[in-house]
């Protein structure tokens, strides 16, 4: 199983949270975040950096396309 990453850059607000949080699922480019990968193994820190994002600006998808970050 993997999960899809998703950073809508319009909603992004570039606090760099994301990155520090998961610096291998995401990084800054210019004044946004956006993916290392589009898809990944399910980690922790991934669900961290989706719940810590203060815009709510990624997305966590599994193949069947449901929603598992951020956390409710």
């Amino acid at each position: 199983m993997t999960w899809r990453v998703e950073v809508d850059r319009g909603v992004c607000i570039g606090s760099g949270i994301c990155a520090g949080t998961a610096p291998d699922v995401f990084r800054l480019e210019g004044e946004r975040s956006r993916p290392v990968q589009e898809e990944i193994e399910p980690q922790e820190a991934a669900l961290d950096a989706a719940d810590s994002c203060p815009a709510l600006a990624i997305t966590l998808r599994t193949e069947s396309d449901e929603i598992v970050g951020p956390r409710p």
